[in-house]
């Protein structure tokens, strides 16, 4: 979704950007400009689904971790508190959270601590007012690496949001 942002919000401006001409009266012509003029659209926010019925605000991050942890740091406690609240905008919204690890330890372990990590976002969300039914866990382990060269990037949870028949990934 990430490369797909700033495509949305030129988008999105453009379109609240549209120019619009009024004539001016001359002595020569007796032209009235309109009588309602519509107020000006303001920019958009980031969305992570693409049908206004389904839109989720949201911009969201990764939840990393450190090594060999699964403990949730205060950075990231505002993007699941984000989610949260419009999880209870949208009622029929879910999220799959899927665990990750770098590759530092056997697969078994990896798999473990990933879902490990999944499952403290989970729980956050859930202590956040998000019914346990509409939030899905998934490991990874070290299966799905972001960089070969930076390892922390690679610990980390990520966040799928899915509102109706539609998805999207917080990062890829």
């Amino acid at each position: 979704m990430r490369p797909y942002l700033p495509l949305l919000l030129v988008v999105s401006s453009l379109a609240g950007c549209a120019a619009r001409t009024q004539v001016q009266p001359d002595s020569s012509t007796a032209v009235r400009p309109p009588s309602t003029v519509a107020p000006p659209q303001q920019a958009a926010a980031p969305v992570v689904s693409t049908t206004e019925q389904d839109a989720l605000p949201l911009d969201l991050e990764p939840v990393y971790f450190e090594l060999d942890s699964t403990t949730l740091r205060p950075e990231f406690q505002d993007t699941l508190l984000q989610l949260a609240e419009a999880m209870r905008r949208h009622p029929d919204s879910r999220v799959s959270i899927s665990g990750h690890t770098c590759e530092l330890g056997t697969t078994e372990y990896n798999l473990a601590l990933g879902q490990r990590r999944a499952a403290v976002v989970k729980d956050y969300l859930r202590r956040l007012g998000v019914a346990p039914a509409r939030i899905a866990t998934l490991s990874f382990g070290e299966e799905r690496p972001l960089s070969s060269t930076e390892l922390a990037k690679n610990r980390r949870a990520e966040l799928n949001v899915s509102a109706g028949a539609h998805s999207t990934r917080g990062a890829e």
